[in-house]
């Protein structure tokens, strides 16, 4: 969902999360995610290493990106567009 939509209060699948669409909701689901409180407290980079595992191989880095934007929103940060976390995620995690 666009971040811009999205209200706290009525997230209730995985869709309802910022940056999170139907293909999004799909790879989440792939790796154990299914509701969207799974997420509060996980770490962005295993998730990411968990798809590219199962998926056997590399996934875009900007799917690293939404993990971070979704696991943030879900320990309490507001609603953000993926690519705010781009640059944080090229200095924390390289080039994955």
């Amino acid at each position: 969902m666009n971040p811009a939509k999205v209200e706290r209060d009525r997230v209730r699948q995985l869709t309802d999360l910022p940056n999170v669409g139907p293909a999004m909701a799909m790879y989440l689901e792939f790796i154990g995610i299914n509701a969207p409180e799974q997420l509060a407290g996980k770490d962005p980079l295993r998730l990411y290493q968990s798809l590219c595992r199962k998926r056997g191989a590399r996934q875009d880095p900007c799917v690293l990106d939404v993990f971070i934007s979704i696991t943030r929103f879900m320990s309490g940060d507001e609603p953000k567009p993926w690519w705010v976390y781009t640059e944080e995620r090229k200095r924390r995690y390289g080039s994955v």
